[in-house]
């Protein structure tokens, strides 16, 4: 009769899969998820597009927008978390804003460069791009993300920090300073056999 009921259990499962919107927020686990990762940073864009520092760059550039690339977010946190999701999140906060131009990161910079250079040989001189006429990066977008876990009979509190700095790249100074913050309470409920 166990072995029965195991089969019935085991054997009668079946996967259904429901398509939603993307923007919709489904929070399964209680980790980190697409959610967290469009909402901090809209919130974080908003908060660094308001700061001073932009007029600052404006008033001493002939009102050129400032040039910013998108560095390293690390992840610090006790699980695993596709930075790489959130990085381009924010570059597309960037970029939709108008108000800054993107540049490319370092991996990005260095197919593009092999790509020239294969122009150069094999590109009519007409349509092959020249050298040296890269535009550089004005600051430097980088951060963390960190959490910390509270854990007790299946309850949990998730709690998650994302830190973010705008620095200048000839002066290393620091034009600007962001944090989010989310937290969460993840109830488990046991099953009993």
């Amino acid at each position: 009769a166990g072995i029965v009921a195991l089969m019935l259990l085991t054997g009668c499962s079946s996967t259904r899969v429901d398509r939603v919107a993307v923007d919709e927020t489904i929070d399964l686990s209680g980790r980190w998820n697409d959610t967290d990762s469009r909402l901090v940073s809209e919130e974080m864009i908003k908060d660094v597009m308001n700061r001073t520092w932009i007029g600052t760059h404006r008033q001493e550039n002939q009102g050129k927008n400032p040039t910013l690339i998108v560095g390293t977010v690390r992840n610090k946190s006790d699980e695993h978390i596709n930075t790489q999701t959130f990085v381009k999140d924010l570059e597309r906060s960037l970029i939709n804003s108008g108000e800054v131009d993107i540049v490319a990161d370092s991996g990005q910079r260095g197919e593009v460069r092999t790509e020239r250079l294969d122009q150069a040989s094999h590109s009519s001189e007409e349509t092959a791009k020249e050298s040296g006429q890269e535009t550089g990066a004005d600051f430097m977008l980088q951060g963390t993300i960190n959490t910390i876990t509270d854990r007790v009979d299946g309850k949990q509190v998730k709690y998650y920090q994302v830190n973010l700095e705008l620095i200048h790249m000839e002066t290393h100074k620091k034009a600007w300073l962001g944090e989010k913050k989310i937290k969460k309470v993840v109830k488990q409920k046991k099953l009993w056999f």
